[in-house]
């Protein structure tokens, strides 16, 4: 729970922030009550790392409101706890005891000695690999070439760090002009590889999460890693190829996704999607034209997400692993799970099926209330936009800006539960296990 009224803080301080006329590059025309959910809104998908907005970021902040995004997206992806932890050693306060317990609860089970260094190395990766990101970002448009004709040395950096930390934490947010870049968030760099392989890069080193690159830069063996790390490598690749696919196979001749493209680029513009659809929100081509077999592709990827303890949002393909390899097991007649030489623990079994299960019911749920309040969406739209949100990618088929004050506040809702939920839920799970001294007489029940 002080996760979640540590986020809702967070969010809260953002929204008075954005509201603020400093933030605002126009505020006429604009009723009270959307100045509030437009700034609420997108406090929400900066501090959930979603990316969902419903006005360019570029035309309706101003640098100031900018700043609060990109401060609320870098607080999201590094995490409340590892953040307000790191905030309290900056000021020279130590960490109690309760505090260390809360720590360790969501930071892999640390030893409570070796918390603080570890909150130390998780920030100091995430900021030494954004600054990478920016330098490389800045070289690439203002050095070696433009981001757009005229461009100045201050505007570049900018752009270069806004988009830098907003592709590692895996938030969607982009602030490039569309009329002087030529569309909207990467579509007029479908063809430049070179950048498709940096964000994408960036993308997915926020999406592994600091535990499972610590594992593999110290263990350097496939075999000796954690199986925890094994399966989220094993996961990824999967699902990007995958999801590279379908992309190539359903759009291969569409002229207005991939069809003009040379296979190089189409292949590229693939890779590049898979990756990005599962949490990131950034994308080389307009999701509203997509065909319905890659729209419903998308949807499962952004529904599993990145790494658990990642930028990445969804319910994780750490869970997703756990529960195929819980069903492979019970269709070979196992009792246990195994994998790697390695048996998934029962508790952990359980909750990965219990965050899968609430995960779908909730989302369902908030898709009933999102039609009910604005029945003129459409199923499919709709059913894009609230994965989109619950899975905190940011993706969308152009429907945001259509959203009524109602439609927002139900989408917000989504993107913060699809942030916190499935770790609260975790949590609290975890910090309910009791053993059980006795044993009720067991009866079947008929399935199937």
């Amino acid at each position: 729970m002080v996760l979640i009224y540590g986020f809702l803080g967070v969010i809260f301080i953002g929204t008075v922030l954005l509201a603020l006329p400093i933030s605002i590059t126009d505020n006429s025309g604009l009723g009270l009550s959307d100045r509030i959910t437009r700034s609420l809104f997108t406090a929400t998908s900066a501090a959930a790392v979603t990316g969902l907005v419903v006005a360019e970021t570029d035309v309706v902040w101003t640098r100031f409101g900018q700043a609060v995004i990109m401060a609320l997206f870098f607080i999201g992806g590094l995490g409340f706890m590892t953040g307000a932890a790191f905030l309290l050693m900056i000021v020279g306060q130590r960490l109690g005891l309760q505090g260390q317990l809360l720590l360790r609860a969501g930071l892999d089970g640390a030893q409570l000695g070796a918390i603080t260094a570890l909150v130390r190395r998780i920030v100091l990766f995430s900021v030494i690999t954004q600054l990478i990101g920016s330098t490389v970002l800045f070289l690439r448009w203002y050095v070696f070439g433009s981001l757009w004709e005229g461009i100045s040395a201050p505007d570049a950096l900018w752009q270069s760090t806004f988009h830098a930390v907003s592709a590692f934490n895996n938030a969607g947010f982009e602030i490039m002009p569309n009329l002087l870049v030529g569309g909207s968030s990467l579509e007029p760099f479908k063809s430049d590889i070179p950048l498709l392989l940096i964000m994408g890069l960036l993308i997915l080193t926020g999406g592994l999460s600091y535990f499972v690159l610590a594992d593999v830069v110290t263990t350097r063996r496939f075999g000796k890693l954690r199986l925890d790390s094994k399966l989220v490598l094993i996961g990824t690749g999967v699902i990007i190829f995958l999801g590279a696919s379908v992309f190539l196979w359903s759009e291969w001749e569409e002229p207005a996704t991939i069809g003009n493209q040379s296979v190089v680029n189409k292949m590229a513009n693939a890779t590049f999607h898979s990756a990005a659809a599962r949490t990131a929100g950034f994308s080389t081509v307009g999701y509203g034209e997509i065909t319905p077999a890659n729209s419903n592709f998308t949807q499962a990827l952004m529904f599993i997400g990145g790494a658990s303890a990642s930028a990445a949002g969804g319910i994780k393909i750490n869970t997703v692993m756990v529960i195929m390899l819980m069903v492979a097991a019970t269709l070979r007649g196992k009792s246990r799970v195994n994998a790697f030489g390695r048996e998934v623990p029962r508790p952990i079994i359980q909750r990965a099926m219990i965050v899968g299960g609430s995960a779908t019911l909730m989302l369902l749920l908030l898709l009933a209330v999102l039609l009910a309040i604005q029945p003129e969406l459409g199923f499919t739209q709709a059913a894009f936009e609230m994965v989109s949100a619950f899975g905190t990618v940011g993706l969308s088929t152009g429907i945001t800006s259509e959203l009524n004050p109602g439609a927002r506040v139900v989408v917000s809702i989504a993107m913060f539960i699809g942030r916190f939920g499935p770790l609260t839920l975790v949590l609290l799970m975890a910090g309910r296990s009791t053993v059980e001294s006795y044993q009720y007489a067991s009866e079947r029940v008929r399935i199937g």
